[in-house]
């Protein structure tokens, strides 16, 4: 069986200490630290599954292992070959009402 799961590497505490935040990454923080960020991932996980995106993209996983076999299939293959196909699909209406969620928190934190 072949290996999977390419991760990057942890990156060194060391490189980043003189480093600043970017305004992403303070957000991301800000995000995290409030508890908001797990309150959006489990939004969209909800949206997601009530729109039967999860299942389509089962699917679609399902199918490529049959294709391909289920012996010669590894994770990153099927990272890979979805990625994209997953991220085009989600419907525009979640999108936006993530976006908005977002929005709101960032006007509400920022007073």
């Amino acid at each position: 069986m072949r290996k999977s799961v390419n991760r990057p590497p942890t990156p060194d505490v060391m490189e980043n200490q003189g480093k600043e935040p970017t305004f992403q990454e303070l957000i991301n923080i800000e995000l995290i630290e409030s508890g908001e960020k797990e309150r959006l991932m489990e939004l969209l996980r909800e949206r997601l599954i009530e729109c039967g995106w999860k299942d389509e993209m089962k699917a679609l996983c399902r199918a490529f292992i049959k294709k391909k076999g289920r012996n010669n299939v590894t994770v990153d293959d099927l990272v890979h070959v979805i990625t994209p196909r997953g991220r085009a699909s989600i419907p525009d209406s979640i999108k936006a009402e993530l976006l908005q969620r977002i929005r709101t928190f960032l006007v509400s934190a920022a007073r």
